[in-house]
């Protein structure tokens, strides 16, 4: 479905792009900025989710493709084993989507934002033992990844800021965890994407200028990620996860 072409809509669609794909990049939580931009467009709650998540799609492919050097598992639970967990996940949730209504999980979504930038919070700046360091154990971060793949399929605002602080629980630094996310996020919405592609709730014209921004802002992110002292990261991880934890719960 198309609005009525609007080239300064457009413009600021794309530029809430940008930023998305850039924050998405370095910490997740860019449908947050998107959702509502295409709300304000004029789109329905329903077809706005859809349409953002297809619209960021590109931008978590050239985030993960930039990043993929740095991904990696956790120990026996490989990369792989990651990924096909968050695919099978992502398509569950996208198959709950097209099927129940949005609002009852909308509602979820400020406690489980503020519960994961709490468990990244914690795994990023407590002190660690000097010769041991107890990790969350696989099976939990397969059921966590699980869960979160579903999630994402399902709505995805915080899967970013969900897997890091996953991540950084089982053992992985920020560096890697930032890039292992990325890989895990555009797994679990290529099965969503798929499904999505297909219905009646997505709005192309807004969704291309949303891609187009995203695209250029997952480039920007991959740069500042390499470049960003990793406090300076962890720092950033944190205000993004205040920030939307605040704006869920007041709006």
């Amino acid at each position: 479905m198309l609005l009525q072409y609007d080239p300064t809509l457009l413009l600021l669609i794309s530029i809430a792009g940008l930023y998305a794909g850039t924050q998405n990049t370095l910490a997740g939580g860019g449908s947050f900025i998107t959702f509502p931009a295409l709300l304000l467009a004029g789109l329905d709650p329903l077809s706005a989710n859809i349409t953002s998540t297809l619209a960021l799609f590109p931008n978590q492919i050239t985030s993960s493709l930039a990043g993929r050097k740095l991904a990696g598992g956790v120990g026996k639970l490989s990369l792989k084993k990651l990924f096909a967990l968050s695919i099978a996940g992502g398509l569950i949730g996208a198959i709950l989507l097209l099927n129940t209504p949005i609002s009852i999980f909308t509602k979820l979504v400020p406690w489980l934002v503020l519960i994961a930038t709490i468990l990244f919070t914690w795994g990023s700046f407590r002190k660690k033992p000097l010769h041991t360091t107890k990790t969350m154990p696989l099976p939990v971060l397969a059921l966590v990844q699980f869960l979160i793949g579903i999630y994402g399929g399902y709505f995805g605002g915080g899967i970013g800021i969900l897997m890091l602080a996953s991540l950084s629980l089982a053992g992985q630094q920020v560096r890697m965890a930032t890039a292992t996310k990325n890989v895990l996020a555009m797994a679990m919405n290529t099965s969503a994407v798929i499904l999505f592609a297909f219905s009646n709730h997505v709005y192309w014209l807004e969704g291309l200028a949303l891609a187009m921004g995203g695209i250029g802002g997952g480039f920007l992110g991959s740069w500042l990620v390499h470049r960003l002292p990793e406090k300076v990261m962890r720092g950033f991880v944190v205000l993004v996860g205040m920030t939307l934890s605040t704006w869920l719960f007041v709006r």
